[in-house]
């Protein structure tokens, strides 16, 4: 049986492999194509240049009406990002379109990275300290580059 959001999906999936945006990757779990795994690397010239953090989406049968639930598995530093790894970005919540698929969510969480929105922190700590303190943040933000190294 398939849904017209599996159907979506799997339309997404085919894309993302034909024509892989720059420095992102994400592909269904075995058997369960509602649930993905994805990679977002960091990008070249930035603090978070290295880095792989991992990600999860977990779509609905309402997609692509409704967005995705995106979470970071790795561990973040970032003004957007909550500590439970999910993130304050508007195209995930109210300026959400059908237009939107995998490719263009994870591009937009990879440019978030660069350039954070501390008016709207998900995590205060990062945010005052992005706006008060770069030298600092980006220590921080490398600890985090080096951590997505070890992690499983």
């Amino acid at each position: 049986m398939s849904t017209p959001a599996m159907k979506r999906l799997m339309r997404d999936f085919k894309r993302l492999q034909q024509d892989p945006p720059a420095g992102i990757s994400g592909a269904p779990q075995d058997n369960n194509i509602m649930l993905w795994n994805a990679f977002i690397f960091g990008p070249d010239d930035t603090p978070w240049d290295g880095g792989t953090f991992k990600l999860t989406l977990q779509f609905t049968e309402d997609y692509p009406n409704k967005p995705p639930t995106v979470r970071f598995v790795s561990r973040m530093f970032h003004p957007n990002i909550y500590a439970d790894g999910s993130i304050c970005l508007d195209i995930l919540q109210n300026q959400w379109s059908p237009i939107y698929d995998v490719a263009a969510i994870l591009t937009s969480i990879q440019s978030l990275l660069c350039d954070p929105n501390p008016n709207s922190p998900a995590n205060s700590e990062a945010a005052r300290m992005f706006s008060e303190n770069k030298r600092e943040y980006n220590r921080k933000v490398r600890e985090i580059v080096e951590q997505s190294w070890t992690a499983d």
